[in-house]
Parts: C-alpha cells; sequence; structure tokens
C-alpha cells in the first residue's frame, strides 16, 4: 500500500539522504514509496536475494548479519528509524550477501530500485548523501576487522561500552547479547564471561539483560 506515514514523521523526513531536497522534490519521492508493516523474527531478504527496493525504516529495529561457512551468524549492523538498507540495488544487479531480520515489530517504507534511480539522475544530490553513508559503513566495518586483529576481547568490549554509554555511564543495549557479542567479534559466552569478570572487579554493574551501568570509567579506559 502506499505510504501513509505523512508529515514530520514520514520516512522522507526521517531518512537523513533526503535531507538536501526542497518540500516539492521530498514530495515527489514520497509518491513513489510503499509500506510496509514486519513482525519481530521476519525477514526482509536473505542471502542470494536479487533485491529490487531500497528499505526504510520508519520505526522498529533491523539486524544485518552474514553466516559463515560452518553457520556462525556474524552481525554487521544493526539499523533503527531514519537508516536504509537495500541501498546496493541501486548500484549494482548481484544478489545479496547478506540477509535482514526483524528485531521488533517495524514500519518500512520501500522505493523500488530502478524508479528510484530515475530521480537520482535528476536529483545527484540524493547518490552523494548515499556515497557518504555507504563510506561511513566501510570504515566502521574496517575499524573493527583492526580491532578484532589488534586488540583483546576485553579492550573490545571497554571501548564498546564506552562508546554507548550516555553521560551518566548507562549503557541500554539494542539487541540481545548475542547480536552485541557478535558485532565487536566475540562468542556470547566470552561477553558474558568478560562482563561477568569486569562486574566482580566492580567495573560495571548489570541490570537484568540489557542495562549496564559503568561504575569505574577510569578503569576500563586503561584496558589494554
Amino acid at each position: 500500500m502506499k505510504c501513509t506515514c505523512g508529515g514530520i514523521n514520514s520516512c522522507i523526513d526521517l531518512v537523513p539522504i533526503f535531507n538536501p531536497l526542497s518540500a516539492a522534490e521530498k514530495e515527489e519521492i514520497l509518491k513513489l514509496i510503499t509500506h510496509k508493516h514486519y513482525k519481530k523474527g521476519e525477514r526482509i531478504y536473505d542471502i542470494g536475494n536479487e533485491n529490487t527496493d531500497l528499505f526504510i525504516i520508519n520505526t522498529g529495529k533491523i539486524k544485518i548479519y552474514r553466516l559463515s561457512e560452518t553457520g556462525k551468524e556474524q552481525v554487521i549492523r544493526i539499523l533503527g528509524p531514519g537508516e536504509f538498507l537495500g541501498e546496493l540495488s541501486l548500484f549494482t544487479n548481484l544478489p545479496s550477501r547478506d540477509s535482514a531480520e526483524v528485531l521488533e515489530d517495524s514500519s518500512i517504507c520501500m522505493i523500488e530500485s530502478n524508479i528510484l534511480k530515475k530521480h537520482v539522475e535528476k536529483y545527484p544530490k540524493i547518490a552523494f548523501k548515499i556515497m557518504e553513508e555507504l563510506s561511513r559503513r566501510l570504515d566502521f566495518v574496517e575499524n573493527m576487522i583492526e580491532n578484532i586483529n589488534h586488540h583483546s576481547v576485553e579492550w573490545r568490549l571497554a571501548r564498546a561500552l564506552l562508546k554507548m554509554a550516555d553521560k551518566y555511564g548507562v549503557v541500554e543495549l539494542r539487541t540481545s547479547k548475542g547480536d552485541f557479542a557478535s558485532q565487536i567479534g566475540m562468542s556470547q559466552e566470552t561477553l558474558s564471561r568478560k562482563l561477568s569478570f569486569f562486574e566482580s572487579k566492580k567495573y560495571i554493574h548489570q541490570i537484568g539483560q540489557r542495562k549496564i551501568i559503568i561504575t569505574n570509567r577510569k578503569a576500563l579506559k586503561a584496558i589494554e
């Protein structure tokens, strides 16, 4: 169905790639959008699919992941409102190399890539914004690979917690601990063991499955 998520909450208003457009140009893009709801656990696409849409998250969370030859899942990134996926369909016809799974009930806006390509040619500013986002994602992956190769699991976990914490030292995990572990390049068992170790040292305090309080920021920063 056509997207009914208008006003300031519309996908067009949320997603940064359309920010450079005028109100009239955004309205033109809005007419191209269809809207779909996904339930938690559904997959938007799988490895090997030939994607034909750009997907924009209006509400919810999406996990992008790949599987190793042994079937082990590697989380690439977690996306939320205002972020997009399926962008490679604008530049290539190759099958997808990753899968997209819905982590919580989500509202997704979709634009058929062949139609959007014509508007990208008309408004090159969209292409530049997409390339900016792809560059940021590439930089993130390269940093992750470097950290896995050159730093201990304790260092990676400490840096991840420090980066995610708010000004009060509170970390609210956006995903399960298993997905969080995969994002920073370790198993869930290793993550649980290291969190327990940090807690025994009084570096952190865990509350439930999704909240972590940093109680000794200086000690986490000192980990090598």
